[in-house]
């Protein structure tokens, strides 16, 4: 189906504040309250996954990631000019999210803001890993629950030493809206990087032509090659 771009980035944008208002936001709440613990934020995360999949696919792909965007184009699923629109909409997404929420609550929770609670490169490798892990789930099967389950445990089990990103732009918003920046960079590079890797390990494991996809999947995250 070919949506006009005006539409995809709205979904997007959508699909993305509603990411980081309901992920970052429930650790925001929890600071507040106490009443959710770290395994009701990482469930949190990946219901919003699962919703937001589950809605939006159809029109953008609901990709709410610029990795899953850099990891689709690189596996030729998406037209390289709808790349630097797509990513500037899930900033903008974020972004406006984080503001919302600081504006809901202040700093609490330094707003569920990502960084590293060990080194620097100990969370760079677990968020390289995860990226990884989510990025080849999504690429094999589109599934919203499928996303979503994978996002909820590497929330539950990296959350704790990395914030479990997986995400630039889930990173991004927070850190705009609390000024606090630190070890930005590897939120970045380590969920391209690990874009990059998903795609390489997808074509080794399904290395022919895509059979049609299934037409209940998301637009681009849809399993490839042989399904004997």
């Amino acid at each position: 189906m070919d949506v006009p771009l005006h539409r995809a980035l709205t979904a997007e944008l959508i699909g993305t504040f509603a990411l980081i208002f309901f992920g970052p936001g429930a650790a925001v709440v929890d600071a507040q309250t106490g009443a959710l613990g770290h395994a009701g934020v990482a469930l949190t995360f990946g219901l919003t996954v699962t919703v937001v999949i589950a809605a939006l696919a159809p029109i953008s792909g609901a990709h709410i990631n610029p990795a899953a965007t850099f990891a689709l184009t690189l596996a030729g699923r998406f037209p390289r000019s709808r790349v630097l629109p797509y990513v500037a909409a899930q900033l903008v997404g974020a972004a406006l999210a984080a503001f919302v929420l600081l504006a809901l609550f202040g700093m609490k929770g330094n707003l569920g803001v990502t960084v590293p609670a060990g080194s620097a490169g100990q969370a760079f490798v677990m968020e390289l890993i995860m990226t990884v892990v989510l990025l080849l789930v999504a690429l094999r099967s589109g599934l919203p629950w499928a996303v979503g389950g994978v996002v909820a445990l590497e929330a539950m089990m990296g959350g704790p030493i990395t914030g479990a990103s997986m995400n630039p732009a889930r990173s991004f918003g927070p850190a705009l809206a609390s000024g606090i920046w630190t070890a930005h960079w590897l939120y970045w590079v380590a969920p391209l990087l690990g874009a990059a890797l998903a795609v390489a390990v997808n074509h080794v494991l399904s290395p022919r032509q895509p059979v049609e996809a299934d037409p209940h999947r998301a637009q681009e995250f849809a399993p490839q090659g042989d399904h004997a």
